[in-house]
């Protein structure tokens, strides 16, 4: 959730994380977000935001099918695994 390297969630989201630098300011914060949220739907903006929002700029994080311009290497691949989802989903859900 909070490494620049993996999900990038702070590219465009802020939150309870005084430790961190350079939080954005383009998405919602993730302040407060369990207490908004249930699992489930923390869980679906994730995995696809675009259900949710057709308009929204924040990438499938579990989407096998990206759009065109996606390098051949990555094709076919999610930006996150299973695993990783349900890690993000399960601390975001503490935001309270």
């Amino acid at each position: 959730m909070l490494d620049r390297h993996v999900g990038l969630c702070l590219l465009c989201h802020s939150g309870p994380f005084p430790e961190e630098q350079f939080q954005g300011d383009l998405a919602p914060s993730l302040a407060g977000v369990g207490r908004r949220l249930s699992a489930g739907q923390i869980r679906l903006r994730i995995v696809d935001s675009s259900r949710v929002n057709p308009q929204t700029l924040m990438p499938a994080y579990f989407k096998a099918d990206p759009p065109a311009r996606v390098a051949p290497a990555y094709r076919g691949k999610t930006v996150l695994s299973a695993q990783q989802i349900e890690d993000v989903v399960a601390y975001l859900a503490t935001l309270k």
